[in-house]
């Protein structure tokens, strides 16, 4: 993320992240984990149990809301309200970028009369965090996809893209203290979805420590590049299976419930349940 210490680095490796070879790689697996989900999706049928909740999903650095298009396609089709943050490229934390993405927030709660579950992916995932601590009864719970919010994980291949928008766009005044308080404990349960192969940010920084209090936190590990994140099937199913649960009745995660009631037909879900 940000350099506030003005110590660039000029290599992720250095500080525990991924390799080149995996950063090499991110664009073919991305494209492949695309077409599986939309394979996937084309050849399932369509289904309720989202019961029409929101969800606010925010992309990615330097990423815009189409970006995520794969993700909110599969939560509505899922029977999710989906929506993206409106607020054009993830520039960073710009003062019009922070204004706006709570303006969107209080617009969506005001709408919906109810609690929304944030998906935020790679930094996308701190703002859910920041949002988490600025409206915690507002927010149901958050989903952290590939997001390095611990300050061991700041260094990525994204750090120089931060540097050069910085530098560009400007920084707000709060900027640092947003990440210090999205780096707190979060009070609404948390889901952090990481990849040990992940090809920009280095997955130690991802991992959550697991606990009850103040709120569930939890790790679920797939298997996926970062920038496919939003369009992996395992991600997606993992995804859907944490929106559905009931924060007043949490249930651990577990891959065979999970891919169970992912790809059994809509017909044999309702029969199970």
């Amino acid at each position: 993320m940000y350099d506030f210490e003005g110590e660039h680095a000029d290599g992720a490796e250095q500080h525990g992240g991924p390799s080149r070879l995996l950063t090499f790689l991110e664009l073919p697996r991305s494209i492949g984990e695309y077409v599986a989900s939309r394979t996937w999706d084309l050849i399932s049928s369509p289904s309720d149990e989202g019961e029409g909740r929101p969800v606010l999903v925010l992309p990615g650095f330097a990423a815009p809301d189409a970006a995520s298009g794969r993700l909110r396609d599969h939560l509505h089709r899922r029977g999710f309200r989906t929506h993206g943050w409106g607020q054009g490229r993830n520039i960073g934390l710009t003062d019009p970028l922070i204004d706006g993405l709570t303006r969107r927030f209080t617009e969506l709660r005001d709408r919906y009369e109810q609690p929304l579950s944030i998906v935020g992916w790679s930094f996308g995932g701190m703002l859910a965090r920041w949002l988490a601590h600025e409206y915690p009864d507002d927010t149901r719970q958050i989903i952290c996809l590939a997001s390095p919010w611990r300050s061991e994980g700041e260094r990525t291949r994204a750090t120089a893209m931060f540097e050069r928008s910085r530098r560009r766009h400007g920084l707000s005044d709060r900027a640092r203290d947003i990440v210090e308080q999205a780096r707190q404990p979060v009070p609404v349960p948390c889901t952090a979805v990481w990849s040990r192969s992940d090809g920009i940010v280095p997955w130690r920084g991802c991992q959550v420590d697991e606990t009850d209090q103040p709120a569930i936190a939890e790790n679920v590990e797939v298997t996926s590049s970062h920038v496919g994140m939003v369009a992996n099937p395992l991600v997606l199913a993992a995804v859907v299976d944490r929106l559905r649960q009931d924060p007043d009745d949490w249930r651990a995660f577990d891959w065979r419930t999970c891919l169970g009631h992912a790809f059994l037909p809509a017909r044999l879900q309702r029969t199970a349940a």
